[in-house]
Formats: C-alpha cells, sequence, structure tokens
C-alpha cells in the first residue's frame, strides 16, 4: 500500500537529486552559456529509459531527452563508472549544441537507473561560430556524435574527448563543461545509492512507480475537465533562413474523456533551411503545455505523458528527415509548435490559456579572435521578451518564456568573458499587445563588438506578431538592426554577418499579445 507521507518524501527525493545535480553544473562548468544563463538540464530515469524525475530547468529537454537516453541504452553494454555522449538529433537529441552524457546506476552489481544531463554547448564546429548557422544541412551544423562512451569503467576515454575539442573553436571550454557535466552525473549515482542505501532498492523502485501512477491520474483528471471536442489552430514560421515564405504548423487535438490526441499532419514539409525539428522536439513541445496545465505540484516523470497521443507525419517541419538541418527547430520551431497548441486549447479553456508570448528565443552567436589573449571566442544567448496577458493579468515583460527556462548573461559577466560593451540593456517599452490585460514588453540589448567578428541571428517573430486573444491586440513584432561602419542596416529574422571593430548589433524583442477587449 503507498504511504502518502513517503510518496511526498520521494516525489522531493528525486527532483532534489536532480536539482542538485544542476548545481553543480553550473558551479564547475567554463562557459558563461552553462555557468550564468543555466542553459541546460538534469534528470533521472528508470532502466528502461524512462523519465523518473527532471529539474525544473529548460522545458525543450522535457520529452528529447529519455529518447536520448533509450538511444544510448540501445547502442551501449553498460558497465559500472561507463558514461555515454551523444548529441544526434536523429537519436534523440535536439540540435548539435545540446549534448548529452548519460551514466548508468548499479545496485548491488545490477543495473537500476540512470542519470543524465544535458548542456548547450557555446560551440561544436560547423559552418559558423556558435554552431547555429543558417544551414541547409545538419552536416553544416557541427560535429555529429552518435553515443559513444566517453567514460569507460571510471577512466575518460581522452581519445573521444579529443576528436570532439579538435572539431571546436574552443576546445579548452568545451573540455570544461565536459567535466561539469561528468562530475554532475557522479553526484546523482551517489545520491541514489545512498537513497537506496537508506530505504532498500525494492523502497525506492515502488514509490518510483507509484510516483509515476499517481502523475498518470492527475494528467487524466485534467484532461477530463477539458469539454470532448474537437479544437485546431494554425500559425506559420516567418522562413528558414535561407527562403523567405511562411511555413505553415498546424495541429488538431482531440479531446475525448481523459485521453488527448494531438495532431500535426496537416503541417508543411520539411524546408531546406534549418527551422525544422525532429520528432523529440516536437513531443517535448506538447509535454511542456500539458505538463503546465497540470499544475506545479505535479511529478514530471513518464507518467504525466501516457494520456497524451501525438501523430506526426514523415518529412514535415515538425518530424524532419536525415540529413535535414535542425539548429533553429530546437529553438525556433519549439516555441511556434507550443503558440499553436496554446490557441488550439484557447477554444476550450479560455480562461486558462493565456495570448501568445513572443515566440522566438532571439538567438544571437557572435564568434572571433579575442585580441586580450589571442584566442577564439564564441558567444551565444537567447533574449527575453514579452509573455501575453491572461485572464488572470498582464503579461510579464522581459522574460524568457516557453520552451527555454535560462536566465541572461548578466552585463558584467558578458564584458568581462568577451571584447563586447552593452551600451544598453532595456525594457523596450510599451511593446505589448493591448487588450483588457497587456502583453508584456520585450527588451533591447545593444552590443558594440570590440573586434572583428562574425555574427549570426536566429530568430521570428519579425513578420508575424504574436497573436492576442478574445480581442486583445497581437504584440509588437521584433527587429534586428546591425551599425556597420555607421550606417544603419534593419537585417531579416535570420542572418549571417562579418563585422568589423566597433560595429553594433541591437537586438529589440517582440512584446506578447494582449487578452480581451480593452475596456473603453
Amino acid at each position: 500500500m503507498v504511504d502518502p507521507i513517503l510518496l511526498e518524501v520521494f516525489k522531493n527525493r528525486f527532483s532534489a537529486i536532480a536539482e542538485e545535480m544542476g548545481v553543480l553544473l553550473q558551479r564547475t562548468s567554463f562557459s558563461p552559456n552553462i555557468k550564468e544563463r543555466r542553459d541546460f538540464s538534469c534528470a533521472i530515469f528508470d532502466s528502461e529509459g524512462d523519465l523518473v524525475a527532471q529539474a525544473a530547468h529548460i522545458p525543450v529537454h522535457l520529452g528529447s531527452m529519455p529518447l536520448s537516453v533509450k538511444s544510448a541504452i540501445e547502442s551501449a553494454s553498460f558497465e559500472e563508472g561507463d558514461m555515454v555522449v551523444l548529441n544526434d538529433p536523429y537519436r534523440g537529441g535536439s540540435h548539435l549544441p545540446d549534448i548529452t552524457v548519460v551514466a548508468p546506476v548499479f545496485i548491488e552489481g545490477e543495473l537500476r537507473f540512470f542519470v543524465a544531463n544535458r548542456a548547450h554547448h557555446a560551440d561544436v564546429g560547423g559552418i559558423s561560430s556558435g554552431s547555429m548557422p543558417l544551414s541547409s544541412s545538419i552536416f553544416q551544423e557541427g560535429i555529429i556524435i552518435p553515443p559513444v562512451k566517453i567514460m569507460k569503467r571510471g577512466k575518460i576515454d581522452k581519445e573521444i574527448l579529443s576528436i570532439i575539442k579538435t572539431n571546436t573553436r574552443t576546445p579548452e571550454e568545451r573540455e570544461g563543461d565536459f567535466l561539469a557535466q561528468i562530475s554532475a552525473n557522479l553526484t546523482g549515482i551517489k545520491r541514489l545509492k545512498e537513497l537506496v542505501g537508506k530505504y532498500s532498492i525494492q523502497t525506492v523502485t515502488f514509490y518510483m512507480d507509484a510516483l509515476n501512477k499517481y502523475s498518470e491520474r492527475i494528467m487524466r483528471n485534467k484532461i477530463k475537465q477539458i469539454p470532448d471536442g474537437t479544437y485546431t489552430f494554425t500559425d506559420y514560421m516567418e522562413d528558414d533562413g535561407l527562403k523567405n515564405k511562411d511555413i505553415k504548423i498546424s495541429v488538431r487535438i482531440d479531446i475525448k474523456g481523459d485521453e488527448a490526441v494531438v495532431d500535426f499532419s496537416d503541417s508543411d514539409k520539411q524546408t531546406e533551411g534549418g527551422i525544422n525539428a525532429v520528432r523529440a522536439i516536437t513531443v517535448s513541445a506538447v509535454y511542456y503545455v500539458f505538463r503546465s496545465l497540470a499544475g506545479k505540484d505535479i511529478p514530471t516523470n513518464t507518467g504525466c505523458f501516457k494520456p497524451v497521443k501525438i501523430i506526426t507525419k514523415k518529412g514535415t517541419v515538425v518530424d524532419c528527415t536525415h540529413p535535414s538541418p535542425v539548429s533553429a527547430g530546437n529553438v525556433e520551431t519549439s516555441q511556434r509548435i507550443v503558440d499553436v497548441v496554446l490557441g488550439a486549447l484557447s477554444k476550450a479553456l479560455p480562461e486558462e490559456i493565456p495570448a501568445a508570448s513572443q515566440g522566438t528565443m532571439n538567438n544571437i552567436t557572435i564568434g572571433g579572435i579575442n585580441p586580450d589573449n589571442g584566442k577564439p571566442f564564441t558567444y551565444y544567448e537567447t533574449i527575453g521578451g514579452g509573455m501575453g496577458g491572461s485572464s488572470k493579468g498582464n503579461g510579464e515583460s522581459a522574460i524568457q518564456s516557453h520552451m527555454t527556462n535560462t536566465l541572461n548573461t548578466p552585463i558584467e559577466a558578458l564584458e568581462f568573458e568577451y571584447p563586447f560593451i552593452v551600451e544598453k540593456y532595456s525594457i523596450r517599452k510599451n511593446s505589448g499587445g493591448n487588450g483588457l490585460f497587456k502583453g508584456g514588453s520585450g527588451i533591447i540589448r545593444s552590443i558594440k563588438i570590440l573586434t572583428d567578428a562574425e555574427v549570426t541571428v536566429i530568430s521570428e517573430r519579425r513578420r508575424i506578431p504574436p497573436y492576442g486573444l478574445f480581442g486583445g491586440e497581437p504584440g509588437e513584432v521584433g527587429r534586428n538592426i546591425v551599425i556597420h561602419n555607421g550606417k544603419k542596416i534593419v537585417e531579416s529574422s535570420k542572418f549571417h554577418r562579418k563585422l568589423k571593430k566597433g560595429d553594433i548589433i541591437i537586438i529589440e524583442t517582440p512584446g506578447g499579445g494582449g487578452y480581451g477587449r480593452p475596456s473603453s
């Protein structure tokens, strides 16, 4: 029989282990993207690779990390002290900079759990600094790592590590981040063994299973509260980075009883440019929406998602095939998938669904040679914007929303680490849509480059604004501006450009949509 007190204890113990893994990863990493922005996720899995607990890190990793762990299980024969590394999007990954490290947990010689973490590395090679290029093939985006052991019986495989480092512009930083990922997994292993030592393997696995069933019951009860019916919504990506045309993402959600079927079959075909999402990303976006609907107290595990069936069509922008480029699918298309799922559900749950948030991560990468030390540098960041208004009030301003949960890079850290001067960092006032409840405002980030460099920006909502709901107005679109040789250039949503010393890049991010008709 399930003891409700112990159920709550184990819910918090499992999540606390994943959170502690994250704290150690963040504190021991080298790159500002992991140390300052916390662009990583940590989780615990059972022996089959099913999710037991994930820390409150990055939502876009929610559905894809279990697929990476399962891919590692299929590809490797694990022994005590082994760890597998991979980043292949077609084996459960997201995009190539997101590298996952998976470790088995043996209890009395038997494999009982896995721990894993995924971190965004600021460069993994490819045709442009930061490994977020305007690509036409995944082979242009960086080194592809299949599931391979980076640790064998407790010792790092220096040959594997050397191959990875040699294919990046910043090898010392990469090695430091890998060591941090390995250390995070070692902490997870230690804490799980301590938990088993205190309660026994039988008790731990019993409550692990009980928590999965508990989460499934909560999710089914939540879906039951959604009126039965069919709900549809369509929105568009603005372009794929190579061709300036709208790309449709369309969803049909069928609610029947305590189950939901989410069908993306009517979405457009995969594109030549890199906005394609592998199925793992689409799964993550759908899981995020339903997980959010269920409330904050539900444990995040495999049980949450059993009542949700996801249908995609191979060869589409939401389920692309190899070797389609995918660098922006993880960061941009995932946001639009969330927008269409929320848009459809707003017709069933008008009081619970907000208007569209900014709908982009405003990815910026800058790379070059640091004049202070003569070494290559790569800077990567996503920039927040406005959240949509809702029945509960105005949207938040200047915040990361939906599929990203990272922080910003503080000005002090940015200027210390890179040859930059941040000339402006402010709220983009009144950029949210008007309504009974207004959308939140975006951000203005202006960076002056102190050396010759190259910049890549991958963004969205520069032509098609974030939608309002129920009479609310859309949020303002964003703008990308480069001041090159003193001349102001308004760039498209996705661009790559060589910069000169003294050039300035300005990112103005979108506001959120308004909710409800404005009161007179």
